[in-house]
Parts: structure tokens; C-alpha cells; sequence
């Protein structure tokens, strides 16, 4: 997880794709942190991406940088533990001008049954699962 982490955060943006009854949504994300073992992302609970994932909890990022590329499946769970919402935004104090650790709009949610998968044209596909 460790390696899905570094990778995340050296790419800087990432796009998380959702659905929308039957239509896909993708987005840039930029945020991704490992709290007590699970690698979280952040949103807030106010914008469409939160909604749809309420709704269905299956997702999948992907990532690419230096001609590799890192798609993510899972499930996305909330965690409203003012300690995980604390240790996401003490990793982008940028953002505590948007959200607080206590307000009610700040979601941290981490990945649940996760497989991640790095890509390149010359090597084999490695898995990672978590």
C-alpha cells in the first residue's frame, strides 16, 4: 500500500471515477493519505462525489507518471472520526482554509477491498491488494 501511496502523492493528481445510476464520473483528486493502516482521500460531503458515493461505494482511480500508469478498485468507506479528518488535512494545511476537522462537511473515506494495479508498455502488470 505503501507503493500506491508514494505514487499517488509523486503524481499529484489523480482522477476518481464514480457512476451516476448508469452514467460514469471522473474527476481530478489531489489528496491521499495512509491513517491507521488504510490508504484515505478527502472530499467534501456538500459536492456530487460524496453523493454518489453514498450511493455506491465502488470506485476507481487512476493515476499516471513517468510513463507508468496505477488504476485503484475498491469500495470507499466514510470514517467521521475527527482523528482521520485531523491527520488528512495536518498533510494539506492548504486546505484547512476550505475544511476544519470538526465541521460537518469534511469527508475522509478509505479504500476497502482495494486492488491496485501499475501498468507500462514494458513491464508486466504488478498487483498489489489491500
Amino acid at each position: 500500500m505503501k507503493e500506491v501511496y508514494e505514487f499517488l502523492k509523486n503524481c499529484g493528481t489523480y482522477y476518481l471515477a464514480t457512476v451516476e445510476g448508469d452514467q460514469p464520473r471522473v474527476r481530478p483528486f489531489g489528496t491521499v493519505d495512509i491513517f491507521e493502516g488504510k490508504l484515505y482521500i478527502q472530499t467534501g460531503k456538500i459536492k456530487e462525489v460524496s453523493k454518489q458515493i453514498q450511493a455506491n461505494p465502488k470506485v476507481e482511480l487512476c493515476a499516471f507518471a513517468d510513463g507508468k500508469w496505477l488504476r485503484v478498485a475498491g469500495k470507499l468507506i466514510r470514517d467521521d472520526r475527527v482523528e482521520a479528518k485531523k491527520h488528512m488535512l495536518d498533510n494539506y494545511p492548504e486546505l484547512k482554509a476550505m475544511y476544519s476537522a470538526e465541521d460537518d462537511n469534511t469527508e475522509v473515506l478509505y479504500f476497502e477491498d482495494a486492488t491496485a494495479t501499475f501498468y507500462s508498455f514494458t513491464e508486466e502488470p504488478k498487483v498489489i491488494k489491500f
